[in-house]
């Protein structure tokens, strides 16, 4: 059987910061609040509601609000959106040992499939609006054995899905913080994971 590998999408794969910041504070002048951007952009990773409900938004508005924002964002966010050192490398690498990709993220499924056809990436099954244990449902049901991601809450899902948490510090979360959390390796970036996964797998992953 295939053995399957898992990754995040913002700051794994992608960094889609400057339209993040962008639609966000977008979202706060049509909506009348105080929204910060800049700090939202820095610090993906949690789903929308958490981070609207952290900027001090009614909690009634929040279904408003995140319907805009996914609406904002195909036209905002994607274009900008650039790839990761290294992705393109380590979905290859996982293709090339006889593997499949699988993207679990906390965004919205359909706009996070609009940045993998953006990108060209070569990924087989595509999860959305997960986050942090939650993640190791999607890990379990398709059998990930490893799960790379950028973020603490990265790190707890794989954990939670036993499979191999590897970090990378590309987002808001440093080395030190990652190894902490339990990731089994940390990465500055993704193009030291094709030799990495070469490795384990002639080790027996």
């Amino acid at each position: 059987m295939a053995i399957t590998i898992g990754f995040d999408l913002d700051m794994t794969l992608i960094d889609p910061r400057p339209g993040m910041a962008a639609v966000l504070n977008t979202l706060g002048v049509e909506a009348g609040l105080s929204l910060d951007g800049e700090h939202f952009a820095a610090n993906l990773g949690p789903p929308l509601d958490h981070v609207l409900r952290d900027c001090g938004a009614p909690e009634e508005r929040i279904p408003e609000l995140v319907t805009r924002f996914r609406e904002l964002y195909p036209e905002m966010v994607v274009a900008g959106t650039v790839a990761l050192p290294g992705a393109h490398a380590a979905l290859e690498a996982v293709r090339r040992a006889g593997g499949r990709t699988l993207v679990v993220t906390g965004k919205y499924a359909p706009n996070a499939a609009l940045h993998v056809k953006a990108l060209e990436f070569e990924v087989d099954l595509l999860v959305g609006e997960l986050w942090a244990h939650q993640k190791a449902v999607a890990l379990r049901e398709h059998g990930a054995v490893v799960y790379v991601g950028d973020h603490l809450g990265d790190i707890r899902g794989a954990l939670a899905a036993g499979a191999v948490p590897v970090g990378v510090a590309t987002g808001p979360c440093g080395r030190d913080e990652l190894v902490a959390a339990g990731a089994e390796v940390v990465f500055d970036s993704l193009d030291a994971f094709p030799a990495w996964l070469e490795t384990r797998l002639a080790n027996g992953l």
